[in-house]
């Protein structure tokens, strides 16, 4: 395998930084980018199209042109090697004569999973692999959780004062962040398949989930609903937008037939889900979204909700901003009692980055899985 050079890094950069505006667009599928490169110039470049297709590969190739051939490629994953609606990436590739492919992460399909890139070593193509992986195995990272386990990413998002607190004991949470946070947060919105919130939320803020930042991505995400009883009104704004915007309720088999019929009726998508202990069992949920395609779930509340997923360690990622204020005791908790036994029950996280939003401060964490 040939070692990379400064410039494979360079184009990989390139090729993720494409990815990452994918982000949310191209579920079911990974949102991919591709840079060829001959000469010492980039002749072509392109981001795997919004509902996933055509992949990221064969849109550059296009762009390309005869000019591919003898091309390097820099893909942030590795291409496939199946043929579902569209014929493989690896195939095309090697038709198209390029002469080297650099991949940032494998494939964790196991239709692929190494397949492709023999494909294109058994065709004579020059393959390094590994380049900025963890980079491009973070961004592959909600693709990979439905692969592997069946349901989608799982980023808890809470905006709370310095103490947890999302509301004072009257309810009064507008506005806890300023608005370059929350403009922070639409963006957040915007990199997911879906927001998910729970029924007491609409019931109480009436919110319509959109990402609400102009020309940040061309599909809105799917809004959903945790609502085993079937609670939400139809008059709700997810419910009166679903012509325009992808509204979903998860429900318990046994709630009121009628309500659904109503709730289908006006646009929305009812989808059954097991109970639990005191609910919804979140972990069916989340396995119902992922086999509805779902790899980035957006979780933006309540605190039973965000309770209910951290006590089953079902939370990925967390995103929290922090806004320079204290409510007291008091207030109304981000995150409803979780009942621990002791400290090395406690859900843990480590830190990726912080952002300053105006004087607000974001802190985005990946879960750290128990040991045992």
């Amino acid at each position: 395998m040939t070692a990379p050079t400064e410039a494979d890094r360079a184009h990989m950069r390139a090729a993720l930084a494409l990815a990452r505006r994918g982000l949310g667009e191209t579920w079911p599928n990974p949102s991919v980018g591709c840079v060829l490169a001959a000469g010492g110039r980039v002749i072509a470049r392109a981001v795997t199209a919004p509902g996933g297709r055509p992949h990221a590969e064969a849109q550059a190739l296009e762009a390309a042109g005869p000019a591919a051939r003898g091309a390097t490629a820099y893909v942030t994953l590795e291409p496939c090697a199946h043929h579902g609606v569209t014929p493989p990436c690896a195939d095309a590739l090697i038709a198209a004569g390029v002469a080297r492919v650099v991949v940032g992460a494998r494939d964790p399909d196991p239709r692929v999973d190494g397949t492709g890139l023999a494909r294109l070593r058994a065709a004579g193509v020059a393959v390094t692999e590994g380049v900025l992986a963890e980079e491009a195995e973070e961004l592959l990272a909600g693709f990979a959780t439905r692969i592997r386990l069946g349901r989608p990413l799982v980023t808890l998002k809470l905006a709370t004062t310095l103490d947890g607190r999302i509301a004072t004991a009257s309810g009064e949470s507008r506005w806890i962040t300023g608005p370059e946070a929350r403009r922070a947060a639409h963006a957040l919105r915007g990199t997911h398949d879906a927001v998910l919130v729970g029924v007491g939320t609409v019931l109480a803020d009436d919110p319509d989930l959109t990402c609400r930042l102009p020309g940040f991505r061309l599909r809105p995400p799917v809004r959903v609903v945790a609502d085993s009883t079937l609670r939400m009104p139809v008059s709700a704004r997810l419910v009166a937008s679903a012509g325009d915007a992808p509204s979903w309720v998860l429900a318990a088999p046994e709630a009121d037939p009628a309500r659904a019929a109503a709730l289908a009726a006006a646009g929305a998508r009812v989808i059954a889900v097991p109970r639990g202990d005191g609910g919804l069992d979140i972990a069916a949920a989340l396995a119902a979204l992922g086999a509805a395609g779902l790899t980035r779930v957006l979780v933006e509340g309540g605190g039973a909700l965000a309770a209910s997923l951290l006590r089953a360690g079902l939370v990925d990622r967390l995103a929290w901003f922090h806004a320079p204020g204290v409510i007291g005791g008091d207030g109304l908790a981000g995150v409803a009692a979780l009942g621990l036994a002791g400290l090395d029950r406690m859900p843990r996280f480590v830190r990726l980055a912080v952002s300053a939003h105006g004087p607000d401060l974001l802190s985005l964490l990946r879960h750290v899985p128990d040991p045992a």
